[in-house]
């Protein structure tokens, strides 16, 4: 396969990628998933992450058949990551995508419970300390260094199992060298601190270069405290050898013996000993580069195994630290028969950005087997669902909440439910509600969901609203087609409508169910169950809207309005709804 192939890879970043890497280097790091080499060469994180994304899961990328599925999966990556303990971490979980094969679903799976486990054995301090050696990783900058420094801190944290196996068999001894010389050693050059010799020499080598930039200054204080030649020798032999801490005899070579006059020789005594002096830097760094370059040597093997053990815990460090932060379960994979249940699933964007108690609820389609509690158990064997019910009552929040635990799944990773049961399906088409009223996206909607409804073998439907999009009775018409041909499909999925009434008769293994607004709370909020009743049309209550609009009215035209839309929805239900908020009150 040639670079340019990749998705992704149009001339200029085949360009920078052939210069840096070379062809064939490049093209491995995308086959590796190698987010890190692709930095390292020049691109950006995001567009690495991009063209890995499409490189390693292609196919699982197809699953995301409309722009609100992709966007569902693009806010679970979203939330996920704020869990990576490191920027490669973050990088890898953005490229994680579905997958269609269950056995690799599920040994991801298997990999990331794990993961969990092992890290819900530890306590917090433990966990403290593992997340901040992690933090001070940089596995793009600080490369084999950064590898071998983060494997010490773990293996000093005590942790072994699950994310952390094959800490326990570094050789830890050989590894600090390595990490204490990867410290000093940079581009061919060895740092400070390296060799106590070293530095000696680089300090007395800095102070001659010094003098004899002001050799001028040397001079004149010299030649105002003596007398005669030999005294001037002398005083210059003491004073290079205090400003520079040289050894006396190292000075003493350094003379000449035939100057013409005392700027010329102090002139050469300081060119001949800074030459000396560089020289004697440049011999000991390469005696202890050699020194250091061994120590990293012979820990190779140890340092190879650190970088590969470090990114891979990292990775599975921070799935199972979003794991727990959720109370995310395994979901139980079925392939013999079409389902999606959940029992007590919740959202997990709600759960991210609010702070409020989210409500779980029970739900499913298709033939299903989860042990629900018997008051809201949904009946198994209908494999379309046409669900109805009050605004504001959490339909399309189901149904992404449906999306959410499908998407999950299929990526191999636990989802926002206590139990769910999932088949695998070859497209996700979740589509919201849009309110735009003309035939161009009428025409659109329909392209956008029909295909993949004909096209694949297990498509999962998931339809918020469609009416919102075209007359009500053409979408009466249009939605009981749909409902059909997901029937004739064999497939599953579930409908959100206003029109449940205009849908009848529905195919024999399609149901309707409803959701409820119950009145409104002392606040005058709805007060909505957003547990779905099975078999059961719901009502959008428009009565209890009205009765906050009378009650929240402070101008008393705009309370008469209020109260003539009352009147319509039936005043004496506005009254109750009333009293009893005053009541609860």
């Amino acid at each position: 396969m040639r670079l340019e192939e990749f998705w992704g890879v149009g001339p200029k970043t085949r360009e920078v990628l052939a210069e840096e890497l070379g062809e064939s280097e490049a093209i491995a790091a995308i086959e590796a998933a190698d987010s890190r080499t692709l930095v390292n060469a020049g691109l950006s994180r995001g567009r690495a992450t991009r063209i890995l994304r499409r490189a390693k899961g292609g196919e699982g990328m197809d699953v995301l058949a409309t722009r609100d599925t992709r966007d569902v999966y693009k806010d679970i990556l979203d939330v996920a990551s704020e869990f990576a303990v490191t920027r490669h971490a973050e990088d890898r979980i953005r490229v994680l995508t579905p997958l269609r094969d269950l056995s690799a679903i599920r040994d991801r799976l298997d990999t990331v419970l794990s993961a969990v486990d092992a890290w819900r054995t530890l306590d917090p301090a433990t966990r403290e300390t593992v997340v901040a050696a992690f933090e001070t990783h940089d596995s793009v900058a600080g490369g084999d260094r950064s590898a071998a420094e983060t494997a010490l801190a773990l293996a000093d944290a005590g942790v072994s199992e699950g994310a952390f196996e094959g800490i326990t068999d570094l050789d830890t001894d050989a590894l600090a060298e390595a990490a204490d010389a990867l410290a000093v050693l940079g581009d061919g050059a060895v740092g400070e601190g390296a060799d106590d010799r070293l530095d000696a020499l680089r300090e007395q080598y800095r102070a001659a270069e010094e003098l004899a930039a002001n050799q001028t200054d040397l001079s004149e204080t010299v030649q105002s405290e003596v007398r005669g030649t030999d005294e001037f020798r002398e005083t210059v032999l003491d004073q290079i050898a205090a400003d520079t801490g040289v050894d006396i005899g190292r000075v003493r070579d350094a003379m000449p013996s035939d100057a013409a006059d005392a700027a010329g020789f102090l002139g050469e005594t300081l060119r001949t000993l800074t030459d000396d002096l560089r020289a004697a830097v440049d011999d000991r760094e390469t005696e202890v580069a050699a020194t250091l370059e061994g120590a990293v040597e012979d820990a190779r093997e140890d340092i190879d195994a650190a970088v590969e053990l470090v990114d891979d815990a990292a990775f599975y460090v921070s799935l199972a630290r979003f794991a727990v932060a959720y109370e995310l379960q395994p979901p139980t994979f079925v392939e013999d028969r079409d389902t999606l249940a959940v029992a007590d699933a919740r959202n997990l964007t709600l759960l991210a950005e609010s702070d409020v108690q989210v409500q779980p609820v029970q739900y499913g389609i298709g033939d299903h087997e989860v042990e629900f509690a018997a008051a809201t158990a949904p009946p198994s064997g209908d494999r379309v669902a046409v669900l109805t019910g009050a605004n504001s009552g959490g339909k399309t929040t189901l149904l992404e909440t449906l999306c959410q635990v499908q998407l999950l799944a299929q990526m191999g990773l636990p989802v926002p439910a206590d139990t769910a049961e999932v088949s695998i399906v070859d497209v996700v088409v979740f589509h919201r509600r849009h309110a735009s009223f003309n035939a161009g996206v009428l025409e659109s909607t329909l392209r956008t969901i029909v295909p993949p409804l004909t096209d694949a073998d297990r498509p999962l439907m998931l339809v918020d609203e469609f009416e919102a999009i075209t007359e009500p009775g053409s979408a009466a018409d249009l939605l009981h087609g749909l409902v059909t041909l997901t029937v004739d499909r064999d497939a599953v999925g579930v409908f959100v409508t206003h029109l449940a009434d205009d849908l009848q008769p529905l195919p024999d293994t399609a149901r309707t169910d409803g959701i409820f607004a119950e009145g409104l709370d002392p606040d005058l909020e709805l007060a909505v169950d957003y547990q779905p009743r099975f078999g059961t049309v719901g009502k959008s209550t428009p009565e209890f809207i009205v009765s906050r609009l009378v009650a929240d009215a402070d101008d008393h035209t705009e309370r008469a309005g209020f109260e003539t839309l009352a009147r319509a929805v039936g005043e004496e239900a506005v009254q109750r709804t009333l009293a009893d908020a005053r009541w609860t009150n």
